[in-house]
C-alpha cells in the first residue's frame, strides 16, 4: 500500500502538470458539472485577482511570461464558445492507471440577467485493468437560468470487484464482475423561484455481457439476488432541485443544496421488471472565520419497491461523480437502501489561495440482503490538499488520503471540490 501511495501521488502530481500545460481541467476524478454565475467574476476586481495565485500562474512564470495577461482575458462571452483539449493521466483503486484524452467546452447563452455557465465535457479512457470509459456530461442553461438541461451519457466496457451485499463482506469475499454498460439519463429543469427548479427526466441503465470471473465457491450474494447475463433499468424521473450555489465546484460559506429524485422504472419501457427509489441529496456550507467552510452532506438512496437488477444497486461511490465513501474502493458495499454521511473542514494555507487543505469524516451504511435493514456502519476519516488550478473559476485539485475500516485506505483525486 505504501507503494502504490507514492505512486499515486507522483500520478497526480503529473496530472496537475500535464493539465496546466495542456490547457485542460483534469484530475482523477472530474466533476464536469461547475456552474457558475456569469456575474461572479466581474464582481471581484482586477487587483483581488492579481494578489491570487493559481496553477496556471506558475506555468506562466516557468515559461516566464507575465501572469497579469491572464487578467485582461478572463471571463466568458456571450455566444462564445470555449474549448479545451488535454491528456488524461490517473490513478484509482478502481482502476489502476488510466490514460487518455478529455476535451470541454464552456459558453453562456446570454449575458443578460444572472445566467450559468453552461459547459459539455467528455473523455476517452483506457485503464491498466483493461477498462474503456466513454463519458460526456452536459449542463445547459437558457437566459437567466429559466431551463437547465441536463445530460450524462456513458459508454463502459468495465471489469470490476464486487464484494456482496451489506456491511459484513470483508475485502477478501471480492471477485470481479465483467460487464458492458450503456446510461442514458437526461433531465429538464424550469425554474420556480429564485434557487428553486422542478422537472421530469428519462434514465437507462443497460448492462449486457454480464460475467462473474473466479467467484468463490458457492453461492455469491449475485446469485443469491439474482443473477442474469443482462440487465435493463428504463424509468422516469421526477426532479425537486434547490441550489444556491454560485459554483457547483468550490461552493462558498452559506450555500445551500437539496436535491431529490423519484425514479419510476417501468416494464412498458424496457425495464426488467418494475421498481421504483428516492433520492435525496442534501448539502449545507457554513461560513467559517478566515474564509473557511465547513460543509456536510447527506446523500441517500432508498427503493421503495421492487428489486433494480444488481448492478443497478446503490453503493460506494455509485453517486454522480463516484465520490462517496472515500477511504473504500468503488462498490465495496452495496444495498437496497444507503445512507451516506460526510463532513468536511476547508480552511486556506496561503494567503494567496495557491494552496488549501481539508479535513473530513464520513460514515455510510447498506442494507443486509436478508433483511433489508441497515445494521453495520463503515466509517473513514482523511486529509487533503487542494492546489488552485484556477483562480477566476475558483476550482481546486483535490487530493485525499482517507482511511477506512478493516484495512481499507486509499488516494482520491477530484478536479472541484468533493461535494
Amino acid at each position: 500500500m505504501i507503494k502504490r501511495s507514492f505512486i499515486k501521488c507522483i500520478s497526480l502530481i503529473s496530472t496537475i502538470i500535464i493539465s496546466c500545460f495542456a490547457g485542460l481541467t483534469v484530475s482523477a476524478q472530474i466533476n464536469p458539472i461547475i456552474t457558475t454565475d456569469s456575474s461572479s467574476i466581474r464582481q471581484k476586481d482586477r487587483s483581488y485577482y492579481k494578489s491570487q495565485m493559481d496553477l496556471v500562474d506558475i506555468v506562466y512564470l516557468i515559461l516566464k511570461k507575465n501572469p497579469d495577461t491572464r487578467l485582461d482575458s478572463n471571463g466568458i462571452k456571450e455566444n462564445k464558445i470555449y474549448t479545451s483539449v488535454g491528456p488524461i493521466l490517473e490513478y484509482t483503486l478502481s482502476t489502476g492507471f488510466t490514460t487518455g484524452i478529455a476535451a470541454s467546452g464552456s459558453f453562456l447563452t446570454s449575458k443578460k440577467g444572472e445566467t450559468n455557465t453552461s459547459i459539455i465535457i467528455g473523455a476517452v479512457k483506457i485503464t491498466e485493468k483493461h477498462q474503456f470509459l466513454l463519458p460526456i456530461q452536459s449542463s445547459v442553461w437558457t437566459h437567466s437560468n429559466k431551463y437547465n438541461f441536463v445530460g450524462d451519457w456513458r459508454y463502459l466496457n468495465y471489469p470490476q470487484d464486487t464484494y456482496g451485499f451489506g456491511g459484513y463482506t470483508t475485502l477478501a469475499d471480492g471477485y470481479t464482475v465483467t460487464y458492458k454498460y450503456i446510461r442514458f439519463y437526461e433531465t429538464v429543469l424550469k425554474k420556480i423561484q429564485k434557487n428553486i427548479y422542478a422537472g421530469i427526466g428519462y434514465q437507462l441503465d443497460y448492462h449486457w455481457g454480464i460475467t462473474q470471473i473466479n467467484p468463490p465457491p458457492g453461492k455469491t450474494d449475485y446469485d443469491l439476488y439474482g443473477y442474469y447475463p443482462t440487465s435493463t433499468s428504463s424509468g422516469l424521473t421526477l426532479d425537486i432541485l434547490y441550489d444556491s450555489r454560485k459554483n457547483a465546484g468550490n461552493p462558498p460559506g452559506g450555500s445551500f443544496y437539496c436535491n431529490i429524485i423519484f425514479l419510476q422504472n417501468s416494464m412498458h419501457l424496457g425495464s426488467n421488471s418494475n421498481w421504483n427509489s428516492v433520492l435525496i441529496d442534501i448539502r449545507k456550507y457554513i461560513k467559517m472565520p478566515g474564509n473557511n467552510v465547513l460543509a456536510f452532506w447527506s446523500y441517500n438512496v432508498f427503493t421503495l419497491s421492487g428489486n433494480p437488477p444488481y448492478l443497478d444497486l446503490p453503493g460506494t461511490g455509485t453517486d454522480t461523480y463516484n465520490n462517496t465513501g472515500r477511504g473504500y474502493i468503488y462498490d465495496r458495499f452495496i444495498g437496497k437502501k444507503m445512507i451516506d454521511l460526510e463532513a468536511e473542514f476547508r480552511y486556506g494555507i496561503t494567503k494567496n489561495g495557491l494552496i488549501g487543505g481539508v479535513v473530513f469524516v464520513n460514515a455510510e451504511s447498506l442494507s443486509e440482503m436478508n433483511t433489508n435493514k441497515f445494521q453495520v456502519i463503515s466509517p473513514a476519516a482523511g486529509l487533503g490538499l487542494r492546489f488552485k488550478f484556477n483562480k477566476f473559476s475558483n476550482t481546486n485539485v483535490c487530493i485525499d488520503y482517507a482511511i477506512g475500516t478493516n484495512g481499507s485506505r486509499g488516494f482520491y483525486g477530484n478536479l472541484g471540490e468533493v461535494f
